[in-house]
């Protein structure tokens, strides 16, 4: 019982330490979670400031400071409160070496760069598959709904979500990928900013369809269709909810782009006016009886 418990502060003061090291520049710049998010923001954030696609929203729009907070606090603030605890489940399954072991891809097979791409996609798809769960399942959805309770979008948005997704959805897919692919490559950061980069395009206030390629990347247009308060009839548990990728909405038959796309839809859900507005109502959200 001990060794949990030591397992349990030690990764939760080690997690703080890894975030005061970012933050006091003590991590190599490439590597450097903190100042990469700020970073990615500012310039996706200007892009929204000198080409808005929604030309009347205000450049600090409803819910900016909030959506900024949950950025911080999703990578960081709750990455030291629950790190113990995965640590200590990484320990009741043996640890990452026995899910290595058992993984269906052997990455010695690819050189480092591929098995990047490798682990990219198959990341992607685990992300895209728990996101239909997180919208179909009521459970899943009454937390999923913090996400959707944004009403004006914009690059931060992108990380706004429920802290009980940390716990349902980041482990979940931690393991699938574990058991697929065995252990993140030794570069993955790359494959982070870069997803972090699509998120924030995803949801800025920039017009972005790709063109060709939006059968390949998820842009701006389809995912704006993805918060709408109203669907098509028969989308009623949602549309578009690529990830990165959009390629799996294609294949599966989840795609819908209106023909209007001037950016004007009401985004939201029924009875989204009554939903709790600030960070504290929201954190709790999920756990009440709903009366909306």
């Amino acid at each position: 019982m001990m060794d949990y418990l030591d397992i349990l502060i030690g990764s939760t003061i080690g997690t703080a330490n890894w975030v005061w090291n970012l933050i006091s520049f003590n991590v190599p710049w490439d590597q450097n979670y903190f100042y990469g998010l700020l970073l990615v923001s500012i310039v996706v954030w200007l892009l929204e400031l000198f080409f808005p696609w929604r030309k009347l929203q205000a450049a600090v729009r409803k819910d900016f400071w909030l959506d900024a907070f949950y950025m911080f606090f999703n990578f960081f603030i709750f990455s030291i409160v629950i790190a113990g605890v995965y640590a200590v489940i990484e320990k009741l399954l043996g640890g990452v070496d026995v899910m290595y072991s058992i993984a269906l891809f052997d990455k010695s097979a690819l050189p480092s760069w591929a098995f990047l791409i490798v682990f990219f996609i198959v990341n992607d798809f685990v992300q895209w598959f728990t996101h239909v769960m997180l919208h179909k399942f009521p459970v899943l959805w009454r937390f999923h709904k913090v996400h959707h309770s944004v009403q004006e979008m914009g690059f931060a948005a992108h990380l706004r979500y429920h802290w009980m997704e940390n716990i349902l959805y980041k482990p979940l897919k931690t393991f699938a990928v574990m058991i697929l692919v065995g252990a993140e490559p030794e570069h993955a950061f790359f494959m982070h900013f870069f997803s972090i980069l699509i998120g924030h395009l995803n949801h800025a206030n920039v017009r972005i369809t790709c063109g060709p390629l939006k059968y390949v990347f998820n842009n701006s247009v389809m995912h704006l269709y993805h918060h709408a308060k109203e669907l098509p009839v028969d989308r009623a548990n949602g549309v578009n909810f690529g990830i990165s990728l959009s390629i799996w909405d294609y294949i599966f038959k989840k795609n819908y782009i209106p023909q209007d796309q001037d950016g004007s839809y009401v985004l939201g859900f029924e009875g989204i006016e009554n939903y709790p507005k600030g960070f504290f109502g929201q954190l709790v959200s999920g756990f009440k009886k709903e009366k909306y």
